[in-house]
């Protein structure tokens, strides 16, 4: 796969962009809204409609579509749904190993981090309480990121039009994520600096994880490669949005909003992708 100077400014820019919106979700953490459970049940029902629609309508298809090239019909529409699965099990593995106190995807709402914060007390006063638990986050966002970060970039560099689609659709999926990351942090310490860095870390993480990811996969991008790739990302995307997102969502109001969020995050992605074909 050959690939020129400026697909690869692109394709990075992109990353970057997909990743720094994180700190939208740090700046919500500042501020009081009326009716903010409600707003955050429809936000993070939206992520989840876009990343849901986005993974099924366009993502597995490229998938599917880059096996056809080097297989029969039916083996493509096989290995694309095994590589769907698999991505689904490494997210479900990263959630795993990472500790459910710091894990970005482990959504809370406002009402948790008060009690949690109302009870811990001590907790909140010791700074080296706070530092461990920043540290941690910050492992924990990196490591959720990365995956993210090294799909924007191979995305785009397939092709643009594809990449800048999933580019939205992260960026979307990290507002609400950079809220989750920030709120507790901002609460504990009242800090707004240190909850806004670590927030930015989570985003940084992205186009790190595209570096990365590129340089140790560069010789292999291919037919075979990127079919592989993209079922996984797939699988990683609808995970996140079924596993964290959507419950998140419900438990945040018990109004309709969050059905309405994932229809909204349906129509506008099913729409852009309409406008960028």
């Amino acid at each position: 796969m050959q690939i020129d100077l400026i697909s690869f400014l692109y394709a990075f820019g992109l990353t970057i962009l997909a990743g720094i919106s994180t700190a939208f979700g740090a700046f919500l953490a500042f501020f009081k809204m009326k009716d903010e459970s409600r707003v955050l049940s429809f936000g993070l029902g939206f992520s989840g409609g876009v990343m849901i629609y986005l993974s099924f309508v366009e993502i597995l298809p490229k998938s599917i579509e880059h096996f056809s090239r080097s297989c029969s019909d039916t083996y493509s529409n096989i290995f694309g749904v095994i590589c769907f699965f698999v991505g689904m099990l490494i997210a479900f593995g990263i959630d795993f190993l990472i500790p459910k106190d710091v894990n970005p995807h482990e959504l809370k709402s406002q009402n948790e981090v008060y009690c949690e914060l109302a009870n811990k007390k001590q907790y909140i006063s010791s700074n080296k309480h706070i530092q461990r638990t920043a540290i941690f986050t910050a492992i924990a966002i990196t490591i959720h990121n990365f995956p993210e970060g090294f799909a924007t970039f191979v995305s785009a560099l397939d092709n643009f039009v594809f990449g800048l689609s999933i580019a939205i659709a992260v960026a979307i999926h990290n507002i609400p994520e950079g809220l989750a990351v920030s709120l507790p942090i901002y609460y504990a310490t009242g800090d707004k600096k240190q909850a806004l860095k670590l927030t930015l870390l989570s985003g940084l993480a992205e186009p790190l994880g595209a570096i990365i990811g590129y340089f140790m996969l560069a010789p292999l991008l291919g037919d075979y490669t990127l079919a592989i790739g993209f079922g996984i990302i797939a699988g990683i995307m609808v995970f996140i949005s079924i596993d964290s997102l959507l419950p998140a969502s419900k438990l945040s109001t018990k109004g309709h909003e969050s059905v309405i969020g994932v229809m909204f995050g349906m129509v506008i992605m099913a729409i852009s992708l309409i406008l960028l074909s």
